[in-house]
């Protein structure tokens, strides 16, 4: 199983559609899909600048804000199946279908290590990578990016969230960066791994 995080910058581009559309020819039963938080994110902080409110809030809005790009990821491909349970994931998998994580589960009453802005849709990204014992998490970027270049320089840069490379250390899957121009690179990686 393949973890892809497709980031919310792609939210505006055309090329979104053409990741979704390979992502749902060639990964049935294999690809689960985490939607970054883009626009729907960037209104949270706004909101939090504006009013103040603590970052547990920010952090369950943001996962409604990852909610909001699945949908939106499900209108333009609507064999794209929502999942917001490990079990809903499974069985859509088991299905041949290609998962779109809805992270509502994540929200909380609480705040843990995860309810803060150091914590974006990358490390959630690589958390249900683990939970899922995935083989392989690719994180697909609209930035250009040095996909040989440390993940401490990338978080440095702003292109990574500041938990990621903490949540990939001990990964036991494959760590992948992408451009958003790599979708025939994406599409190679799927035509060539055989289906488990």
């Amino acid at each position: 199983m393949w973890v892809v995080k497709i980031g919310g910058s792609l939210s505006h581009d055309p090329l979104l559609r053409a990741w979704l559309t390979q992502l749902w020819e060639l990964g049935g039963g294999r690809v689960v899909i985490v939607p970054g938080g883009g626009d729907f994110a960037d209104d949270v902080r706004q909101y939090q600048r504006e009013w103040r409110f603590n970052d547990l809030a920010a952090h369950n809005m943001c996962l409604l804000a990852m909610t909001q790009y699945a949908i939106l990821m499900q209108g333009l491909l609507p064999n794209l199946v929502l999942a917001a349970s490990e079990a809903r994931i499974r069985t859509a998998l088991r299905d041949g279908q290609v998962a779109v994580w809805v992270p509502t589960g994540l929200m909380r009453d609480t705040p843990d290590q995860m309810s803060n802005w150091d914590t974006s849709s990358d490390s959630l990204a690589a958390w249900l990578s683990s939970t899922l014992n995935a083989e392989r998490l690719t994180v697909v970027k609209s930035c250009p990016l040095d996909a040989d270049a440390p993940l401490a320089d990338l978080t440095s840069a702003g292109v990574l969230d500041a938990r990621f490379a903490d949540s990939v250390r001990d990964a036991n899957y494959v760590v992948e960066l992408l451009n958003k121009e790599d979708v025939a690179l994406m599409r190679d990686r799927l035509m060539h791994v055989p289906v488990a």
